[in-house]
């Protein structure tokens, strides 16, 4: 297994990490994702240790904490093996500061996730969500408490804006409190979008992508390609509404080339697919899932060997979107491209 620098911090992390999404699943939307159990989450969790995945991901907010007891019940006995990573800020209940980032809300989280997964720290926490209704300056001064405290020890963000990452970050450097170093995005080959404005600002200023759903909210599995309705065993069923959603033209175009590649390396859909990312500028971590055994198996199998220059430029290819505006003058006209180069061609 790769490790790989968490952004501009000293603390280093699998290029393949575990997300627990599935992990005590409820709900139409997790309930689908899956219903793993603290005995199924073990050998999940035995496998990665393997094969040395030692970063696990969870939320607050996935089946309402359930994922985060299943997680700390998994990992007793071994914590000072693994990285916890969880998120919070999004709602947990109906209450007026039940969602948010308030010191209220932000220390409440904490101290519930602390519980939840039975530990007495967090590794890296991360916002869930930007909050507009909290000032910039409580948020981090709440931030800089709870590390200051050891019950957490690095920050992140996740589902934000570039302009809305900026200023916290100005905010902490101002103040000297802690700066963001991860940023848990939505990235794959048939959602690019993060290569516009939050790899830039990840590049420049020290975060490190943690990619969720990497591929394509179950689109590049392998088992969706042209001219055939999606399987009936795929959680598209239940979950498709909840994700970002893409062409079908685009979608085909992709998979196309995925089978292309796929039979040049021996290697499957996914796993290509997913190798892909691992080459990308500023990413630290790919977040896979697995509802059982088998699953994680085929994407464990992802790392340890290399794309081409040549397979990667035909996924770049079939993956290509125009960019919008304002970036669409920096790929296309020479004045804009001399004094901005793109970090990803």
């Amino acid at each position: 297994m790769d490790y790989r620098f968490l952004g501009r911090s000293g603390l280093k992390v699998p290029v393949l990490s575990l997300g627990a999404g599935t992990f005590g699943g409820t709900g139409p939307l997790f309930g689908a994702w899956g219903t793993t159990d603290v005995e199924e989450a073990r050998r999940l969790i035995d496998i990665c240790l393997e094969a040395g995945v030692t970063l696990f991901d969870t939320a607050d907010v996935y089946s309402n904490g359930a994922s985060e007891d299943v997680l700390g019940a998994a990992l007793k006995g071994r914590r000072d093996s693994v990285l916890i990573s969880t998120k919070a800020s999004l709602p947990m209940g109906d209450g007026p500061n039940d969602a948010g980032s308030s010191r209220f809300r932000l220390i409440r989280a904490v101290e519930d996730a602390l519980k939840r997964l039975d530990t007495d720290y967090i590794d890296l926490l991360q916002l869930h969500a930007f909050d507009a209704h909290t000032p910039v300056e409580e948020v981090l001064s709440t931030l800089d408490t709870l590390v200051r405290a050891g019950k957490i020890r690095y920050v992140g963000v996740s589902n934000f804006s570039g302009w809305q990452i900026m200023k916290a970050l100005a905010v902490a450097d101002r103040y000297g409190w802690p700066r963001y170093v991860a940023n848990q995005v939505y990235y794959s080959l048939i959602g690019r979008d993060y290569e516009w404005d939050l790899m830039p600002l990840g590049a420049d200023q020290g975060l490190g992508a943690l990619v969720w759903s990497p591929l394509g909210w179950g689109r590049l599995t392998g088992k969706i390609r042209r001219g055939t309705p999606v399987p009936d065993g795929s959680r598209l069923h239940e979950t498709a509404s909840f994700g970002p959603p893409v062409e079908d033209e685009r979608l085909y175009r992709v998979v196309d080339a995925l089978d292309e590649v796929a039979e040049e390396t021996g290697k499957t859909v996914p796993q290509v697919a997913l190798n892909w990312l691992t080459t990308r500028p500023t990413v630290s971590s790919v977040i896979i899932g697995a509802r059982n055994e088998e699953q994680l198996g085929q994407n464990l199998g992802a790392v340890g060997w290399a794309l081409s220059p040549e397979q990667i430029a035909k996924l770049d290819e079939a993956s290509a979107v125009t960019a919008p505006y304002p970036h669409f003058p920096y790929r296309r006209q020479e004045g804009f491209a001399r004094l901005n180069p793109p970090i990803v061609d």
